[in-house]
């Protein structure tokens, strides 16, 4: 799994109109998170090896349930209800491999070479940080201005 840290810019502007607002609803924190990693989302799919076009089907973003009010995370991940496509077995049906992370970190084959992965996922992150940056700080912002309008606190 990749972590990708992102230094936002712009965050100051932000931070002066929340002090005006008060507290920051958490539908804008999502649909701002969620709207910025659809761009990794989309790159992702773009990205991805196609042999039976199944492996784009596969990519999902998940949202984390957060306790914690005004944060929101997503993660790419491969959808669980497609396991029956993407898990590989013997032929004494035992598990023996999962298609997508392997397409994704690479895999070792039965010669014993290791065959390196595509790294598609991981390569949309880091890609992309700028532009999911921005992307989640020009919404937030739309937002609460439009909160504050909403509020008469100019």
């Amino acid at each position: 799994m990749v972590k990708v840290n992102f230094k936002v810019e712009g965050m100051e502007s932000v931070q002066k109109s929340l002090k005006k607002l008060g507290k920051v609803p958490q539908k804008h924190v999502t649909s701002a998170a969620r709207k910025g990693m659809n761009i990794s989302l989309k790159d992702a799919k773009a990205n991805a090896p196609y042999d039976t076009g199944m492996l784009k089907k596969g990519i999902v973003m998940k949202g984390e349930r957060a306790r914690v009010k005004g944060k929101k995370v997503y993660r790419i991940v491969f959808d669980r209800n497609m396991n029956d496509v993407f898990q590989k077995k013997n032929k004494e049906g035992k598990i023996t491999g999962y298609y997508p992370v392997s397409q994704e970190y690479g895999f070792f084959a039965k010669n014993g070479r290791y065959i390196p992965g595509y790294r598609f996922i991981s390569d949309s992150l880091i890609e992309n940080t700028s532009k999911i940056q921005q992307t989640i700080v020009s919404e937030m912002k739309k937002k609460i201005d439009a909160e504050i309008a909403k509020a008469g606190l100019k």
